[in-house]
């Protein structure tokens, strides 16, 4: 670790780790390292696992109907929908146009209202 005229030390990389150590001469504690802004990569959602066989047809349909539901909340929550009141059928089947969803049925609509009920 080379020091400067003032006494502190400079800035020495490891070739291993990249990681640098700022501490001085003197023995103080290193100084925070300052963080190059990060990027964000988007949410990739996970892959699809086949559902299990052998369970009544009614099993599967109430299976797909929770799942599109949530699907259609997420994505009214995130557009500013918060209260039950606030989504009217005519709303949530906009939602889902606008999010690439085939319209729900009235009581997928009733679903979506009840889980932004019980999401506070």
């Amino acid at each position: 670790m080379a020091t400067t005229a003032t006494g502190r030390a400079t800035e020495t990389r490891t070739a291993d780790t990249g990681t640098v150590d700022t501490g001085t001469v003197d023995g103080t504690a290193p100084r925070p390292r300052r963080h190059s802004p990060t990027t964000i990569t988007p949410y990739r959602p996970l892959e699809k696992q086949p559902l299990p066989a052998g369970r009544p047809r009614s099993w599967y349909i109430t299976h797909n109907r929770r799942l599109k539901a949530m699907r259609l909340a997420i994505a009214l929550l995130d557009s500013g929908i918060h209260y039950p009141a606030q989504a009217t059928n005519e709303r949530i089947r906009r939602t889902a146009e606008q999010v690439g969803i085939r319209p729900p049925s009235d009581r997928t609509c009733r679903l979506v209202r009840t889980l932004l009920r019980y999401s506070r």
